[in-house]
């Protein structure tokens, strides 16, 4: 028998080959893992930042500062602009820094922006477990920072809303009910932080679009979303809301049981972009994770933004600097395969 022949980094056999060349010819080879579904960003590449901070008493602005330079962020485009930060925020918690977006990173965050010239910088968020918002900023640490900080926080869950058409179409609601303050704001910054998730693998900026879904109009934790369908529902949400920018927190982690009940990772990255899905998809590389096994990012491919490695250029530290893999567990079906 002849020796194997190696093609895209996989041996295959003589009759392995036989089989991929016929069916070449037709586009139609559903065989291998390795061969199914291959990716198509249909050219579209984005930029991303990844920023090594060891803890959150680093000077965090200077590296978001830093990350905006490389990425082309400049103070042209941000000068007079009103800015929405959009923190994970998810219930409230004392001494366990992997459930919320850490609120040192959001003061960078504010004082980076202002630092360009943005005229204001907003907080919001609509926690989806609980209904005391301010008992969830206070005990995470953030409304003393806002306070010093003067800056203005925004419950999501309570404030008017207005009907927005749903721009992707996938869950059955021909529109959504989203608080007005997202239509007076020129910027709006998901910063989420980097977690497993038992539902979806993993929850990034994608997932944190949830949080700008009032509570007084979907409930206590929104499970309509859930019924409609996660991953539909964070594609749509995406599509309408149409975030301009993202911060991913992952100076501290969560893995296991995300998004709640898992333990702290140790990461000491923070994941920038101008493209949700390219962050995203940047940050489960740095877990240890397939981005192409988490199906609201491999439905992103070509549509919302690239997932493909070498569609996106990685600025800053290298993936293979910082990744290091996040725990994931046997008895959660969504952390099955994911594995990269």
């Amino acid at each position: 028998m002849s020796s194997p022949v190696e093609l895209f980094g996989r041996k295959l056999s003589r009759r392995d080959f036989i089989t991929a060349g016929a069916v070449l010819g037709t586009g139609m080879y559903f065989g291998k893992n390795w061969w199914d579904n291959i990716p198509n960003d249909h050219g579209w590449r984005e930029r991303v930042f990844i920023g090594k901070a060891a803890d959150y008493d680093r000077p965090l602005a200077r590296l978001i500062r830093d990350g905006f330079k490389t990425l082309g962020v400049t103070s042209a485009e941000l000068i007079g602009k009103r800015i929405l930060l959009k923190p994970n925020l998810v219930e409230s918690h004392e001494g366990r820094p992997q459930i919320s977006t850490h609120p040192l990173l959001v003061r960078a965050a504010i004082e980076a922006f202002l630092g360009m010239g943005a005229a204001e910088v907003l907080v919001a968020e609509g926690p989806g477990h609980e209904r005391d918002t301010m008992r969830v900023l206070q005990l995470n640490g953030l409304a003393g920072v806002l306070r010093e900080d003067r800056i203005r926080y925004f419950d999501l869950n309570y404030l008017e809303t207005c009907s927005v058409t749903n721009a992707g179409g996938l869950v059955k609601a021909a529109k959504f009910e989203l608080p007005r303050i997202l239509q007076a704001v020129d910027w709006v910054v998901s910063m989420p932080k980097m977690k497993t998730h038992h539902w979806m693998g993993v929850t990034l900026s994608m997932k944190n679009m949830f949080g700008v879904m009032p509570g007084c109009y979907y409930g206590w934790p929104k499970n309509v979303l859930h019924h409609w369908g996660i991953a539909d529902a964070i594609l749509d949400l995406n599509l309408t809301v149409k975030p301009q920018f993202s911060i991913v927190d992952g100076i501290v982690g969560m893995e296991g049981d995300g998004p709640i009940l898992g333990g702290a990772k140790a990461c000491g990255v923070v994941v920038m972009g101008r493209n949700a899905p390219a962050v995203d998809a940047t940050a489960a590389r740095i877990m240890k994770i397939n981005p192409h096994r988490i199906s609201y990012l491999k439905r992103s491919t070509g549509w919302l933004g690239p997932v493909s490695e070498h569609m996106i250029q990685q600025v800053g530290e290298k993936i293979s600097t910082v990744a290091t893999p996040f725990q994931l567990l046997d008895r959660i079906p969504a952390h099955h395969g994911i594995r990269l």
